[in-house]
């Protein structure tokens, strides 16, 4: 999940006008959550979005095979060689003639936004991707208002503190995985996938240059996830104790779709919020 925050004003307080005309980019597009026809779900003021992709596979090495025969072609009927921009224009020509035959990757991406609180969450670890979808949406809504999320500490430092001093931030806890790298030209770097984390390890690590980039954590024993140095967070999974209780079987699909939504952007918003204040805070807007 690549985080953002959105900051809602009178004007973009809803985003309920959404149509399927307003998604412009090319292979991009607005799908229903429900299956309703519907572009934004909303349940109790958080709105869920869904957003599809689609990415053609088509390898420079086939374009630039099939543009050398193509102009091999031509050189023989005109006799000369081709120039650099007649060479731009045939390998232009190439790719549209091949795109059509190319294998499509077809995906789907969630966005939360919580008016209410202030968030912007994007169901994706690829910042490429995110862009994209932010794009999208600037482009879709007028006056929306998104800034990147930023705090006092970054989590390179925080993190990095947190195993050095053995000790994680009030409400949540260091799980199994991390890793460890180095600033220098050689990048050392060392990953723990599934191990306990010992004390002295890890600080004679931090003593000898490295810094943590990825740390697996637990917040109030409700949700885990990974958080990145780049302020990404990664593998979120709701744990058992969220769902004690809740029997499946007496929902409809419908009913158990927005008792789920209510109840992980709930408990999101509060695991964000604990999160930024354990990164000190969101520094203060200058005037």
């Amino acid at each position: 999940m690549s985080q953002r925050y959105f900051s809602p004003s009178p004007a973009t307080g809803s985003i309920a006008g959404f149509n399927r005309g307003d998604f412009s980019k090319r292979n991009s597009g607005g799908l229903s959550p429900r299956d309703n026809g519907m572009l934004v779900h909303t349940v109790n003021r958080q709105m869920m979005i869904l957003l599809g992709t689609e990415k053609k596979l088509l390898p420079a090495s086939v374009i630039n095979q099939v543009t050398k025969e193509r102009a091999a072609e031509v050189e023989d009927q005109q006799g000369y060689a081709l120039g650099r921009k007649q060479l731009k224009d045939l390998k232009e020509q190439v790719t549209d003639e091949l795109l059509p035959r190319a294998f499509s990757i077809q995906r789907s991406i969630w966005v939360w936004i919580d008016p209410v609180n202030g968030w912007l969450a994007i169901d994706s670890g690829s910042t490429s991707i995110a862009d994209d979808v932010l794009k999208l949406l600037l482009a879709s809504v007028d006056r929306l208002q998104i800034s990147r999320l930023c705090t006092v500490h970054s989590p390179l430092s925080s993190m990095t503190n947190w195993l050095a001093a053995d000790e994680a931030p009030q409400g949540f806890t260091v799980d199994q995985d991390t890793e460890l790298r180095a600033a220098g030209e050689g990048k050392a770097t060392v990953r723990y996938i599934r191990h306990t984390l010992e004390a002295d390890d890890t600080r004679r690590h931090i003593a000898s240059g490295k810094q943590c980039t990825r740390l697996a954590m637990t917040w109030a024993d409700h949700v885990s996830f990974v958080l990145t140095e780049s302020l990404t967070i990664k593998r979120i999974a709701p744990l058992d104790v969220l769902k004690e209780g809740d029997d499946p079987s007496n929902k409809k699909d419908a009913e158990r779709f927005d008792a789920d939504v209510m109840l992980m952007t709930a408990e999101l918003n509060k695991m964000l919020t604990d999160l930024v204040v354990a990164l000190g805070g969101e520094p203060p807007v200058s005037a």
